[in-house]
């Protein structure tokens, strides 16, 4: 339930969502590690996020940290192997990029692609673009476009479905400005590739 809210969240009604989100969140309260009830959360403050609604997202992330903070790996599904405190700082840098709030996200972002290498190419892509999309809309664009050039790198390393959907997403946004140098540089690359 809690991955299709995901996906509801990205492509359908956000407030449809947070239902599903919060339904899931509520199923497994009493029978969850703490590192599964964090990435459930995780996923009620996204839907959160593109719904507009900072308070709770806000509120949503204070409880991700607060349950990532008590657990206990010997508790976990194997499955939550990947979410650490990367993913959440990720996830809550993502949060505010979403709610309009790039001035939040970056330094967050930031900080995770610093300690990030060449063997995590498909995080440092989506990331990346994440980053890119924070400052576009901090109004910084020859910045995002070298980004969103850095995440065309990226993404041309992996086969990734998702980071091609991100290069696709800067590559829209950043069409207004094509006659910056820098983003005209990053469309020409993107329509040769």
């Amino acid at each position: 339930m809690s991955t299709l809210a995901y996906q509801v969240a990205n492509i359908g009604d956000p407030h449809e969502a947070v239902l599903l989100a919060r339904s899931a969140q509520s199923g497994v309260r009493e029978h969850a590690s703490a590192t599964t009830r964090a990435l459930l959360g995780e996923r009620v403050a996204w839907a959160h996020a593109r719904a507009g609604e900072t308070r709770h997202t806000e509120h949503a992330l204070a409880q991700v940290e607060t349950e990532y903070d008590q657990r206990r790996p010997a508790d976990d599904p194997s499955w939550v192997y990947w979410l650490d405190p990367d993913e959440v700082t990720v996830m809550a840098g993502r949060c505010y990029v979403e709610l309009g709030q790039p001035d939040r996200g970056i330094p967050l972002l930031t900080g995770v692609l610093e300690r990030y290498d060449e063997r995590q190419a498909r995080e440092s892509a989506l990331y990346t673009s994440w980053l890119a999309e924070a400052h576009l809309r901090a109004g910084d664009v020859d910045h995002a476009a070298h980004l969103a050039g850095r995440t065309l790198d990226l993404s041309s390393s992996t086969s990734s479905s998702r980071g091609d959907d991100r290069v696709a997403l800067l590559r829209s946004r950043l069409d207004t400005y094509a006659a910056v140098p820098e983003v005209g540089e990053f469309l020409d690359r993107c329509a040769a590739g």
